[in-house]
């Protein structure tokens, strides 16, 4: 390819990628941490309740329609063979929490049309600035890959130094990550460290080796013994039992909590959100502080790269509805019945709300007679 044959400008933004499982020393594998899974989780699962739309709405023609392309309506639904939308948006959002970064190939027919959307689970993506904008993932099975930026859907968060990647999780993650795994390992230590030697019989005459065994066996029958039933220890003058009391470290409770404080806070998390004990107010502050500029940049993203610029002058664009509604409380569900009644929400919008199916002509907006639109004049029409 000729463009590899030019002087470029490169940026690599290196992915945080896992490849084994187990407990471990602190080297980068920030997925197999369960404090770094618990905080991603939530906005992974967000994620993969968005509905994503394909909305046409002409100045010509007012009103909405709402996946007018039935090839538009199926990669919305299925965006490759091996997933649905919800596990291709939840892949993703664990992505871009976990490395700021997360990219999917837009592969298209001869003619331009999307067909496929695919995650790319990268180590790397390096930036080939030339005639045109290209970008190079190395892949974890260590082959490397060139893709056209504009076939590639590239969500991005703490977008600071770089210019087209957001700022990885690497640096924030390495000195946290540090304390979690040896506050872990000093209290695996401390409980390893209970089974070792806690008494010493100390000889005062010369002892043959089979006798100093068969002397410590029978002390540790008699007295060690949690059958035993006695408190009290006793040995003759040939030896003098001495008692060892390890002083191991265990890391303090309060210290551990703020680490993982900060973990939350890096992640936009806490323990309600995290352990789905949040009520409906803190479940929306927890969606429209972390999650909705997620959506807004998604369908941004998405509406750019589906659409030509022709496609989209014409009104077409991608809408990802998040269904915030579905998670409020059964009260406030059940006070939207008066959008109903005033033709804000149509009786289908309202039973799907509920967890209901659609009645026949549900779907036809409402309105009481007593909500008449108002006149310029200032009275009702």
């Amino acid at each position: 390819m000729g463009l590899f044959n030019k002087k470029t400008e490169t940026t690599t933004v290196r992915m945080i990628t896992e490849t084994t499982g187990g407990f471990y020393s602190w080297n980068g594998r920030a997925y197999q941490s369960d404090i770094v899974r618990a905080c991603i989780r939530p906005a992974a699962l967000a994620g993969s309740k968005l509905e994503v739309k394909h909305i046409r709405e002409t100045k010509d023609k007012p009103g909405i329609v709402v996946n007018p392309e039935p090839y538009m309506q199926l990669l919305l639904s299925e965006p490759n063979a091996l997933m649905s939308m919800p596990k291709l948006l939840e892949k993703m959002f664990t992505q871009l929490k976990l490395n700021n970064n997360a990219f999917a190939l837009i592969v298209r027919d001869p003619n331009g049309y999307p067909l496929q959307i695919i995650p790319i689970y990268c180590s790397s993506a390096e930036v080939l600035d030339g005639s045109e904008l290209y970008l190079r993932f190395l892949m974890r099975d260590g082959k490397r890959y060139v893709f056209k930026y504009s076939d590639i859907i590239h969500l991005r968060r703490d977008y600071n130094a770089s210019t087209l990647f957001g700022e990885s999780n690497m640096g924030a993650l390495q000195s946290l990550m540090g304390i979690i795994t040896t506050t872990d390992q000093g209290i695996v230590a401390a409980i390893k460290n209970s089974s070792v030697i806690r008494w010493l019989l100390k000889f005062t005459t010369s002892t043959r080796p089979e006798d100093i065994e068969a002397a410590v066996n029978k002390f540790a029958d008699s007295f060690l013994s949690i059958n035993s039933g006695r408190g009290v220890a006793g040995v003759d003058t040939k030896a003098d039992a001495i008692q060892i009391e390890p002083k191991e470290y265990v890391p303090n409770a309060a210290q551990m909590d703020k680490t993982v404080q900060r973990l939350y806070s890096l992640f936009g998390v806490n323990d309600k959100i995290v352990q789905n004990k949040a009520t409906e107010d803190e479940n929306n502050a927890y969606f429209e502080g972390d999650i909705e500029p997620i959506v807004v940049d998604l369908q941004e993203e998405m509406t750019r790269k589906l659409f030509s610029r022709r496609e989209r002058a014409w009104g077409n664009r991608i809408v990802c509805d998040a269904g915030l509604i579905n998670a409020a409380s059964y009260n406030t569900k059940l006070s939207l019945v008066a959008m109903v009644d005033r033709g804000a929400l149509t009786a289908n919008e309202w039973r799907r709300t509920m967890n209901l199916p659609p009645i026949d002509g549900g779907d036809t907006p409402i309105r009481r007679l007593d909500t008449m639109p108002v006149t310029e004049e200032g009275g009702n029409e």
